[in-house]
Protein backbone atom coordinates (compact mmCIF):
# COMPACT_ATOMS: atom_id res chain seq x y z
CA UNK A 1 0.00 0.00 0.00
CA UNK A 2 1.73 3.35 -1.34
CA UNK A 3 1.10 6.36 1.10
CA UNK A 4 -1.41 8.05 -1.39
CA UNK A 5 -3.94 5.19 -0.66
CA UNK A 6 -2.46 5.40 2.99
CA UNK A 7 -3.84 8.94 3.30
CA UNK A 8 -7.00 8.31 1.06
CA UNK A 9 -8.30 5.57 3.58
CA UNK A 10 -7.33 7.74 6.44
CA UNK A 11 -9.25 10.58 5.34
CA UNK A 12 -11.96 8.06 4.04
CA UNK A 13 -12.45 6.78 7.48
CA UNK A 14 -12.42 10.20 9.10
CA UNK A 15 -15.07 11.53 7.10
CA UNK A 16 -17.05 8.48 7.77
CA UNK A 17 -16.78 8.98 11.41
CA UNK A 18 -17.59 12.69 11.41
CA UNK A 19 -20.49 11.91 9.29
CA UNK A 20 -21.84 9.78 12.02
CA UNK A 21 -21.18 11.96 14.80
CA UNK A 22 -22.98 14.67 13.07
CA UNK A 23 -26.70 12.50 13.24
CA UNK A 24 -25.82 11.16 16.76
CA UNK A 25 -24.70 13.98 18.75
CA UNK A 26 -27.09 15.66 21.64
CA UNK A 27 -25.76 18.74 20.92
CA UNK A 28 -26.46 20.67 17.98
CA UNK A 29 -23.16 22.74 17.92
CA UNK A 30 -21.37 19.63 18.47
CA UNK A 31 -23.47 18.62 15.29
CA UNK A 32 -22.26 21.27 13.49
CA UNK A 33 -18.29 20.82 14.28
CA UNK A 34 -18.80 17.55 13.45
CA UNK A 35 -20.05 18.38 9.99
CA UNK A 36 -17.07 20.93 9.47
CA UNK A 37 -14.76 18.01 10.27
CA UNK A 38 -16.65 15.64 7.66
CA UNK A 39 -16.58 19.09 4.64
CA UNK A 40 -12.62 19.17 5.89
CA UNK A 41 -11.96 15.33 5.06
CA UNK A 42 -14.11 15.42 1.91
CA UNK A 43 -11.49 18.46 0.37
CA UNK A 44 -8.91 16.19 1.48
CA UNK A 45 -10.20 13.41 -0.41
CA UNK A 46 -10.58 15.68 -3.29
CA UNK A 47 -6.94 17.20 -3.44
CA UNK A 48 -5.93 13.70 -3.45
CA UNK A 49 -8.10 12.84 -6.26
CA UNK A 50 -6.20 15.58 -8.39
CA UNK A 51 -9.62 17.86 -8.10
CA UNK A 52 -7.47 21.05 -5.91
CA UNK A 53 -10.19 23.33 -6.98
CA UNK A 54 -12.84 21.46 -5.86
CA UNK A 55 -10.99 20.82 -2.27
CA UNK A 56 -10.64 24.80 -1.88
CA UNK A 57 -13.94 25.83 -2.80
CA UNK A 58 -15.17 23.05 -0.47
CA UNK A 59 -13.11 24.67 2.78
CA UNK A 60 -13.54 28.18 1.24
CA UNK A 61 -17.41 28.53 0.76
CA UNK A 62 -18.68 25.89 2.66
CA UNK A 63 -16.21 25.29 6.08
CA UNK A 64 -15.67 29.13 5.70
CA UNK A 65 -18.60 31.20 5.15
CA UNK A 66 -22.05 28.73 5.14
CA UNK A 67 -21.38 26.09 8.26
CA UNK A 68 -20.37 29.29 10.02
CA UNK A 69 -23.58 30.99 9.20
CA UNK A 70 -25.24 27.94 10.59
CA UNK A 71 -23.32 27.53 13.69
CA UNK A 72 -23.82 31.42 14.39
CA UNK A 73 -27.39 30.12 13.67
CA UNK A 74 -28.02 26.82 15.71
CA UNK A 75 -25.73 29.11 18.57
CA UNK A 76 -28.55 32.22 18.37
CA UNK A 77 -31.64 29.83 18.50
CA UNK A 78 -33.06 28.54 21.60
CA UNK A 79 -33.20 25.30 20.62
CA UNK A 80 -35.44 22.69 23.12
CA UNK A 81 -32.68 19.68 22.70
CA UNK A 82 -35.64 17.43 24.86
CA UNK A 83 -38.34 18.25 22.34
CA UNK A 84 -36.19 17.13 19.53
CA UNK A 85 -34.97 13.79 21.30
CA UNK A 86 -38.01 12.93 22.03
CA UNK A 87 -39.49 12.24 18.26
CA UNK A 88 -36.09 10.01 17.37
CA UNK A 89 -37.12 6.92 18.54
CA UNK A 90 -40.51 7.26 16.91
CA UNK A 91 -39.18 8.15 13.58
CA UNK A 92 -35.75 5.75 13.92
CA UNK A 93 -37.63 2.68 11.62
CA UNK A 94 -38.35 5.40 9.05
CA UNK A 95 -34.94 6.41 9.28
CA UNK A 96 -32.99 3.08 9.04
CA UNK A 97 -35.86 2.44 5.96
CA UNK A 98 -34.58 5.37 4.00
CA UNK A 99 -30.54 4.80 4.84
CA UNK A 100 -30.62 0.99 3.62
CA UNK A 101 -32.54 2.26 0.50
CA UNK A 102 -29.94 4.92 -0.15
CA UNK A 103 -27.23 2.08 0.82
CA UNK A 104 -28.62 -0.24 -1.51
CA UNK A 105 -28.72 2.32 -4.40
CA UNK A 106 -25.11 3.47 -3.88
CA UNK A 107 -23.88 -0.02 -3.34
CA UNK A 108 -25.91 -0.85 -7.11
CA UNK A 109 -24.31 2.27 -8.80
CA UNK A 110 -20.91 2.35 -6.99
CA UNK A 111 -20.35 -1.46 -6.95
CA UNK A 112 -16.89 -3.08 -7.96
CA UNK A 113 -18.61 -4.19 -11.08
CA UNK A 114 -20.28 -1.04 -12.06
CA UNK A 115 -17.43 1.55 -10.94
CA UNK A 116 -13.89 -0.27 -10.95
CA UNK A 117 -11.19 0.42 -12.76
CA UNK A 118 -12.59 -2.34 -15.40
CA UNK A 119 -15.37 -0.03 -16.21
CA UNK A 120 -13.39 3.22 -15.90
CA UNK A 121 -9.62 2.85 -16.58
CA UNK A 122 -7.69 5.76 -14.59
CA UNK A 123 -7.43 8.82 -17.03
CA UNK A 124 -4.01 9.55 -18.31
CA UNK A 125 -2.49 12.58 -15.78
CA UNK A 126 -3.06 16.02 -16.88
CA UNK A 127 -0.45 18.02 -17.80
CA UNK A 128 1.27 20.99 -16.28
CA UNK A 129 -1.07 23.75 -17.55
CA UNK A 130 -4.18 21.98 -17.25
CA UNK A 131 -6.21 23.71 -14.48
CA UNK A 132 -9.63 22.16 -12.56
CA UNK A 133 -11.18 25.77 -12.63
CA UNK A 134 -10.85 25.47 -16.48
CA UNK A 135 -12.14 22.12 -16.91
CA UNK A 136 -14.42 22.13 -15.01
CA UNK A 137 -16.47 25.30 -16.35
CA UNK A 138 -16.10 23.38 -20.10
CA UNK A 139 -17.70 20.47 -19.08
CA UNK A 140 -21.09 22.27 -16.61
CA UNK A 141 -21.09 24.81 -19.63
CA UNK A 142 -20.91 22.60 -22.44
CA UNK A 143 -21.98 18.83 -21.54
CA UNK A 144 -24.15 19.93 -18.39
CA UNK A 145 -25.32 23.31 -18.98
CA UNK A 146 -29.24 22.68 -18.41
CA UNK A 147 -29.20 20.54 -15.05
CA UNK A 148 -26.45 23.52 -14.23
CA UNK A 149 -29.64 26.17 -14.94
CA UNK A 150 -32.08 24.09 -13.62
CA UNK A 151 -30.44 23.48 -10.19
CA UNK A 152 -30.18 27.49 -10.59
CA UNK A 153 -33.72 27.60 -10.52
CA UNK A 154 -34.58 25.10 -7.97
CA UNK A 155 -31.85 27.12 -5.45
CA UNK A 156 -33.76 29.98 -6.53
CA UNK A 157 -37.27 29.04 -5.94
CA UNK A 158 -35.83 27.76 -2.31
CA UNK A 159 -34.36 31.00 -1.26
CA UNK A 160 -37.67 33.29 -2.32
CA UNK A 161 -39.73 30.18 -0.23
CA UNK A 162 -37.26 30.45 2.75
CA UNK A 163 -37.52 34.47 2.69
CA UNK A 164 -41.33 34.09 2.24
CA UNK A 165 -41.72 32.13 5.13
CA UNK A 166 -39.65 33.97 7.77
CA UNK A 167 -41.13 37.09 6.80
CA UNK A 168 -44.03 37.06 9.44
CA UNK A 169 -45.75 40.28 10.75
CA UNK A 170 -45.91 40.39 14.38
CA UNK A 171 -48.63 42.46 15.88
CA UNK A 172 -46.16 44.14 18.75
CA UNK A 173 -43.55 45.31 15.92
CA UNK A 174 -43.85 48.90 14.62
CA UNK A 175 -42.86 49.66 11.22
CA UNK A 176 -44.02 51.95 8.86
CA UNK A 177 -45.86 51.25 5.39
CA UNK A 178 -44.80 53.64 2.56
CA UNK A 179 -47.53 52.72 0.54
CA UNK A 180 -50.19 53.92 2.78
CA UNK A 181 -47.78 56.93 3.35
CA UNK A 182 -47.82 57.87 -0.23
CA UNK A 183 -51.71 57.58 -0.43
CA UNK A 184 -52.20 60.35 2.37
CA UNK A 185 -54.76 63.13 0.98
CA UNK A 186 -55.90 66.29 2.99
CA UNK A 187 -58.57 66.92 4.98
CA UNK A 188 -60.05 67.35 8.02
CA UNK A 189 -58.78 64.84 10.40
CA UNK A 190 -54.99 65.50 8.73
CA UNK A 191 -53.64 68.73 10.23
CA UNK A 192 -55.78 70.15 13.36
CA UNK A 193 -54.89 73.94 14.32
CA UNK A 194 -55.27 74.83 17.92
CA UNK A 195 -55.28 78.40 18.78
CA UNK A 196 -53.53 79.30 21.91
CA UNK A 197 -53.01 82.41 23.98
CA UNK A 198 -49.58 84.05 23.79
CA UNK A 199 -47.91 84.53 26.99
CA UNK A 200 -44.41 86.35 27.95
CA UNK A 201 -41.92 84.35 29.35
CA UNK A 202 -39.12 85.57 31.43
CA UNK A 203 -35.93 84.62 30.12
CA UNK A 204 -34.40 81.83 32.94
CA UNK A 205 -31.12 82.42 34.77
CA UNK A 206 -28.50 79.70 35.19
CA UNK A 207 -27.01 79.20 38.09
CA UNK A 208 -27.75 82.94 39.66
CA UNK A 209 -25.50 83.95 37.01
CA UNK A 210 -28.04 87.08 35.92
CA UNK A 211 -28.28 87.94 39.73
CA UNK A 212 -24.45 88.04 40.40
CA UNK A 213 -24.35 90.82 37.46
CA UNK A 214 -26.73 92.78 38.56
CA UNK A 215 -25.18 92.96 42.19
CA UNK A 216 -21.85 93.66 41.16
CA UNK A 217 -23.14 96.42 38.41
Amino acid sequence: MGFEKFLFYVFALITLWASGMVITRKNPVHSVLFLVLAFVGSAALWVLLEAEFLGIVLVLVYVGAVMVLFLFVVMMLDVDIATLRAGFISYLPVGILIASVMAAEIFLIVGPSNFGLDAFPAPAPAGPDATNAADLGRVLYTVYLYPVEIAAVILLVAIVAAIRLTLRRRPDTKYVDPSRQVRVKKGPGRVRLVKMAAEDVAPATVGGADSNVGENS
